[in-house]
């Protein structure tokens, strides 16, 4: 049996990932992961159109809890080569870390992609760090309001 591969920072998680970097649409990937960091799994959740792709908690988490996964990584590519996020990639990212952080299964990172190892990792650039000091109830409220 191969030896799975273990996430311990956003640069790891590429190898896994290089399959969709020069899509020509965007794809969402999920990661599950075992307690140990460890992938369980590589799911690949929509196809979108070349500047966007829609997920929603329901979908992303649906494959966490099936694999009892202790945390999971979220991922998307950027066709375009610009890794940086877009507002709705920062919206659906507050979604997601709420959710899991409500399901009690962690958000590690979600990390934007693109050709030649290019990436973006909204834990490395602080943004997981901001929203751990959010008011939970203004939160839900506002990024939650159509999901609970």
């Amino acid at each position: 049996m191969s030896e799975k591969p273990k996430i311990s920072r956003p640069v790891s998680v590429l190898p896994v990932l290089k399959r969709w970097a020069g899509a020509r649409q965007e794809n969402f990937i999920l990661l599950t992961l075992d307690g140990a960091g460890s992938v369980i799994r590589v799911y690949h959740l929509t196809k979108g159109l070349v500047n966007r792709t829609i997920i929603h908690p329901r979908e992303c988490f649906y494959p966490a809890i099936k694999d009892n996964a202790s945390s999971v990584m979220i991922a998307h590519n950027h066709p375009s080569g610009n890794c940086h996020p877009s507002n709705e990639d920062i919206d659906i990212t507050k979604r997601l870390f709420l959710a899991g952080h409500l399901m009690g299964i962690k958000v590690l990172d979600h990390i934007i992609f693109a050709k030649n190892y290019k990436h973006y990792s909204f834990r490395e650039n602080g943004f997981f760090d901001e929203l751990t000091n959010l008011d939970i109830t203004r939160w839900v409220e506002e990024y939650l309001s159509d999901v609970v």
